[in-house]
């Protein structure tokens, strides 16, 4: 067994251990939410959402972000690790984004009396979803390895490019998204309750990332060991 091998294994079950640990964790936070935490008055029982929407928005928006650093590093340095990583972020933010684009709309359907509105920030996340889910087509449509490699990477800076302009959309357009209660120059307007159980659910969250990310990374590795394995022969 080659040391390369060897490498992408331990790889592979880091990211095992990490992810069962964050998914612990993202269990223990819903219990904490769930029987807790205070039922906001305005918004009721409903409002319980939000401990699994922010969390999984705070992974997806990280993941993005991610993809788009790590392929200027890769247009850099030509690694081709960097771009495995790179894509192994990208589907993680993908899953991410479905579970923030699922519980977007029930919360809303209950608070707003609509499932969906072209409101600024949910058009700027769909627009993030569509571009790494074409980020994912491209790379499967493309063989050449560099060619993937390179137009992955651009497209994956153009995410990183959208990504501060959803998180100040509530600033620079009227929506109906309430303005950051975390993410501000002032201090959090939460109750004390509330803002722990968020914060242990974007802990969770990066956590499972990191989980998700390492361990896709390891089988990409494996994949690319194996494929030139089968080449060579």
């Amino acid at each position: 067994m080659t040391p390369e091998l060897l490498a992408a294994r331990r790889i592979v079950r880091r990211g095992q251990v990490l992810t069962v640990l964050g998914l612990l964790a993202a269990a223990a936070v819903y219990v904490i939410a769930i029987y807790f935490t205070p039922v906001e008055v305005r918004q009721g029982p409903a409002q319980k959402i939000f401990y699994v929407h922010a969390p999984a928005a705070w992974g997806a928006l990280v993941a993005c972000a991610v993809v788009g650093l790590v392929s200027i590093l890769y247009l850099w340095l030509h690694d081709e690790r960097l771009d495995l990583f790179a894509a192994s972020s990208a589907e993680v933010g993908i899953a991410f984004s479905l579970v923030m684009l699922t519980t977007g709309p029930i919360w809303g359907k209950t608070v707003w009396g609509t499932w969906w509105t072209w409101d600024a920030r949910l058009t700027l996340t769909l627009f993030l979803f569509v571009l790494f889910v074409g980020y994912l087509a491209l790379r499967a449509a493309v063989q050449d390895h560099g060619e993937r490699a390179r137009f992955s990477a651009v497209v994956g800076i153009m995410g990183l490019v959208l990504v501060p302009f959803i998180h100040l959309s509530v600033y620079l357009f009227r929506t109906l998204h309430p303005q950051p209660v975390l993410l501000k120059p002032s201090a959090p307007s939460m109750p004390p309750e509330m803002l722990r159980a968020l914060l242990s659910g974007m802990a969770a969250f990066t956590v499972l990332y990191i989980g998700f990310v390492v361990l896709r990374y390891g089988l990409a590795r494996l994949d690319n060991l194996r494929e030139g394995a089968g080449d060579a022969v």
